[in-house]
């Protein structure tokens, strides 16, 4: 495989990350509007709100038994203008049972789509023999901050929800199709893979080796949703913040983490994948204990920006890991693992909201703290003694390409 297609693939690749994260940031930043287009009442947001994790849960597994026959990259090139397509529903309809489609044509397609784009990522990572995956999740935090300061704008002038989405749909739409072109699934030609593309089966992944995996996805998620879900409550209700400093948390959080990603190859490079991941971890409970005990709202903002920079490494760690388990079953694996992503989504919330309402909020905010912590148990489980990548660690590299301002 030439150095140049490596490089087209990674870059068309960091296009997805980011299409989807202005795709994400413009629904989940509209909730409000959404809830008074269609009417939906306070009891029956949390089904519209829950059902899309759930169906992406559906989408991710349904993509596991998908690219057994077909490319992941066939699978990420159909199911991305399906999300966008999806959004530009929930703001064009009128009736409730359209949003509910459109909802729910969304959640399918974005597990196929998470799933798929984080196969890719993983492959390439182990064609290019050194850390690349938290440059992809750094272009999908990029993509977050645009499409909220999109929604933002789209808020401030008073716009409908349609005329919002229309224009980023019709622009992301043709060039995510556009990049597709170049994706590349760089295990698919390695020796694992039959003739026919199938991948070879000679090791099942076993849940009880993902498993520690698995539980650190979920306790990543659960953080990450405690933040945006109730960051600017808490600033507000807990520490008397303006409404106007209490949106600033997640923004800051969104920063963070962009800056955190953009610099944690080189970390991992450096010092391994184990050491990061360790940091990470401490630096989020470190983040939750600060949010804790503020005694006010900037001490508070300080605490929810140091969890962008501890969270932000985690996640795309654990996948690059599961390919390390998995070399041969990668795709598999990372698809399984994936549907923790949503398990984490769905509990993080109302376990947080459940704990304010019967103690209090600070105590909630212990919960995700001591349950990032426990990622530090499993911090060998992101070790692979043969695929480690960055300074001593890293092996020889057969493929060194985007070097020099190319990276992700």
């Amino acid at each position: 495989m030439t150095d140049a297609r490596l490089r087209h693939g990674r870059g068309s690749l960091a296009l997805s990350f980011f299409v989807q994260g202005v795709t994400f940031a413009l629904l989940v930043t509209r909730i409000p509007a959404i809830q008074d287009r269609y009417g939906i009442s306070d009891g029956l947001l949390p089904l519209f709100l829950a059902a899309v994790p759930i169906l992406a849960g559906v989408g991710s597994v349904a993509t596991e038994k998908l690219v057994a026959r077909v490319r992941p990259g066939v699978v990420l090139r159909w199911s991305q203008p399906v999300v966008l397509l999806s959004l530009l529903g929930v703001g064009a309809g009128r009736e409730l049972w359209q949003v509910a489609v459109a909802l729910g044509a969304f959640g399918l397609a974005v597990g196929g789509l998470d799933a798929s784009m984080n196969m890719l990522g993983v492959s390439l990572q182990r064609a290019y023999e050194r850390s690349i995956m938290l440059g992809f999740h750094a272009t999908y935090s990029l993509g977050g901050i645009a499409g909220a300061s999109l929604a933002w704008a789209g808020a401030h002038w008073g716009l409908p929800l349609v005329v919002s989405y229309l224009p980023v749909v019709a622009v992301l739409l043709p060039a995510a199709l556009i990049g597709s072109r170049w994706y590349v699934d760089a295990g698919r030609e390695s020796p694992g893979r039959h003739e026919d593309g199938a991948e070879s089966r000679g090791g099942k992944v076993a849940f009880t080796v993902l498993l520690p995996l698995c539980l650190v996805m979920t306790f990543a998620y659960i953080g990450d949703s405690t933040v945006s879900n109730w960051s600017a409550k808490y600033l507000q209700d807990v520490l008397g913040s303006s409404e106007e400093l209490a949106t600033v948390p997640y923004n800051a959080y969104m920063v963070t983490t962009l800056l955190g990603r953009a610099v944690g190859d080189l970390g991992v490079r450096r010092f391994g994948a184990v050491a990061v991941v360790r940091g990470g971890a401490v630096l989020a409970a470190g983040g939750f204990a600060v949010v804790a005990v503020a005694p006010g709202a900037w001490v508070g903002l300080a605490g929810f920006t140091l969890l962008g920079l501890g969270l932000c490494v985690i996640v795309p760690q654990t996948f690059a890991a599961a390919g390390r388990l998995y070399p041969g079953e990668s795709d598999v694996a990372v698809a399984r693992l994936n549907v923790f992503n949503y398990v984490g989504f769905l509990i993080g919330s109302p376990l947080v909201g459940a704990l304010g309402d019967a103690w209090n909020y600070r105590g909630a905010m212990l919960v995700p703290m001591v349950l990032v912590l426990v990622t530090l148990v499993y911090a060998r489980s992101f070790a692979a003694e043969a695929d480690r990548y960055g300074g001593v660690h890293e092996r020889p590299r057969t493929v060194d390409v985007g070097r020099g301002g190319n990276e992700v």
